[in-house]
């Protein structure tokens, strides 16, 4: 927590960062609550609401190409400001569909409105090297997560209580002036001329615009990449099953231990706080960890987040089954910092726009897939039975990766952080 307090004090950029990053992700579940809410009470169709969240899952994943393109080619902070004064635009126009029965209204405002995410979030997630100096970069990234999954955890229940005292109307302009707040923070940002744009060599810099030539070329660099190429896998991998989560949480609320929303409520509340522990866990360890160590880091967090996701699924015992979801989600979020930060090191600053963008579509179009098999296994097997095989398809990551790192794939690469080299 020192380490926290001490980054948001001393550094300014990265200061700004993080108050656009609580502002804008706490404006999320405000809509995300208020448009499946609205979705149920002005139509009463489930499927609305599965139409909804397909709405916002497809265009998260088209977009990846395109913002990773312009991330490595422009200014990224006003990329990034662009993204939030859309998302603003964007927000404020959910208010139309208040009190009007138009689902054809909620999907395209939610596609527009995710597709324009990425632009800020692997935006964000670019810039990091730029805004932390090296001896920052573990805990800047640290914070960065750890506050995204505070944010899961209270912001969904602050969002619920708050849209039904503020209404709908109340819960959209919320979300819309969170943008603005945030563009303002990301607009405070200083850094010397060129700062926020991928350093290129001059011949590349002259080369016209190929939008499609140059994300080619950043799956090229993925694949050459071992390391990288491996947290590819290993991501797309957990998606396998962490899709699926999506569904199981209220199935297992609702079917399995018959406790109602309530108990969907509490079972996602547990995984929220297993994110918290495993990002301080996951700060803790990369700080005592050399490179050799964070590969066997990630066998050992894989591979418990699976078994005990498996075991979460075959629980009889409520109590159980609570703890055995937060052990689960204690892995998960070890893995994600510590993945997190090796991309931020090994990626070279005119690929990490490319490389974080492709990550985040990939990690979509699979859960997608995994979100719509779990939903139709549903209608033929028991949550359990789903839940066994979603935990198993996360633990055989670890497998893969494991025997990677043992047999010499897995090299460490150059470190390409902006300031490791002045």
């Amino acid at each position: 927590m020192s380490d926290f307090l001490a980054l948001l004090r001393t550094n300014r950029n990265y200061r700004y960062t993080w108050l656009a990053q609580v502002v804008s992700e706490a404006g999320d579940y405000f809509n995300n609550i208020a448009v499946f809410s609205l979705a149920l009470q002005t139509t009463g169709s489930g499927l609305v609401v599965s139409g909804v969240m397909l709405a916002r899952a497809i265009p998260a994943a088209a977009a990846g190409p395109v913002a990773g393109v312009a991330l490595d080619r422009f200014d990224r902070r006003r990329i990034m400001i662009a993204s939030d004064l859309i998302r603003a635009a964007v927000a404020a126009a959910f208010l139309l569909a208040v009190g009007r029965p138009r689902p054809g209204l909620l999907y395209a405002l939610s596609a527009l409105l995710m597709f324009a995410s990425p632009f800020f979030s692997s935006g964000r997630a670019a810039i990091l090297p730029a805004i932390a100096t090296p001896g920052e970069l573990h805990t800047a990234n640290s914070l960065t997560q750890t506050t995204q999954w505070a944010t899961l955890t209270a912001g969904t229940l602050a969002a619920g209580y708050a849209t039904a005292w503020l209404g709908y109307r109340g819960a959209f302009l919320f979300n819309a002036l969170s943008f603005l707040f945030s563009a303002w923070a990301i607009a405070k940002l200083r850094l010397p001329r060129g700062g926020f744009q991928a350093r290129r060599d001059a011949e590349a810099s002259g080369v016209p615009l190929r939008p499609w030539a140059e994300y080619r070329d950043g799956l090229r660099y993925m694949r050459s990449v071992p390391l990288i190429l491996g947290i590819t896998m290993i991501s797309v991998g957990w998606a396998t099953g962490g899709g699926a989560a999506q569904i199981l949480f209220a199935l297992f609320g609702e079917q399995v231990f018959h406790r109602g929303p309530a108990g969907i409520g509490t079972i996602w509340g547990m995984a929220g706080v297993g994110l918290l522990l495993g990002g301080a866990l996951g700060h803790w360890t990369g700080r005592r960890t050399g490179f050799s160590g964070y590969k066997r880091t990630i066998s050992a967090a894989y591979l418990s987040h699976g078994l005990t996701y498996v075991l979460f699924s075959q629980m009889e015992n409520y109590a159980a089954a609570l703890a055995m979801i937060l052990l689960s989600r204690v892995g998960m979020a070890v893995s994600s910092v510590l993945n997190q930060y090796q991309l931020l090191r090994h990626t070279p600053d005119e690929f990490r726009g490319r490389i974080f963008s492709t990550l985040e579509s990939l990690r979509w179009a699979v859960m997608i897939g995994s979100m719509a098999a779990a939903g139709i296994a549903s209608q033929f097997f028991s949550p359990r039975a789903i839940g066994l095989v979603a935990g198993v398809l996360s633990s055989l990551t670890a497998v893969w990766w494991t025997w990677a790192d043992f047999t010499g794939r897995l090299p460490e690469p150059a470190d390409h952080s902006p300031r490791a080299h002045y």
